[in-house]
């Protein structure tokens, strides 16, 4: 079998930052990966479930309720490592033409006060496993650390 495009990524050398991860054709339409790496794999800890789980709820939330970006917004997801997200947008799209958005994004969940939306047995099949104050240290750190201070190292992956 071939290796799949995120196989093909040297871990080693990454860093976090936004990158294209993949550009798939469904129709006449390009659906755009977007590989949200928050931590450097391998050599820093990886987010615990319950602050992935946490920044889940409320990405999801902002981008579904966006006015520009909900209608563009296929998925958001963490990665099965827990070092980021995944977010694919409808549109031929590239890192520099999202970073806005997730900075807002961002901002947003760095921000967010109250109960976590979704967080209720009705809603979510693990409503416990939650943690607002990490989910928000984490969304500052992403946002402060690579978000705001973005560059061409940090959105091109590594050789």
């Amino acid at each position: 079998m071939e290796k799949i495009a995120s196989f093909t990524v040297n871990h080693l050398t990454l860093e976090p930052g936004v990158y294209v991860s993949r550009k798939d054709k469904i129709g006449a339409e390009t659906v755009t990966t977007f590989d949200l790496r928050m931590t450097a794999p391998n050599r820093e800890p990886v987010m615990n479930n319950a602050e992935v789980h946490t920044l889940e709820h409320l990405g999801a939330t902002f981008l579904r309720n966006h006015p520009q970006w909900k209608e563009r917004t296929v998925y958001f997801g963490p990665m099965g490592c827990r070092t980021g997200f995944y977010l694919l947008l409808a549109g031929d799209l590239t890192s520099e033409e999202i970073q806005t958005l997730l900075v807002e994004m961002f901002t947003f969940m760095r921000d967010y006060e109250g109960q976590v939306p979704g967080a209720c047995a009705r809603d979510c099949g693990n409503y416990l496993d939650m943690n607002l104050p990490m989910a928000k240290y984490l969304a500052r750190r992403y946002l402060e650390h690579t978000l705001l201070c973005l560059d061409s190292a940090h959105m091109n992956y590594p050789e």
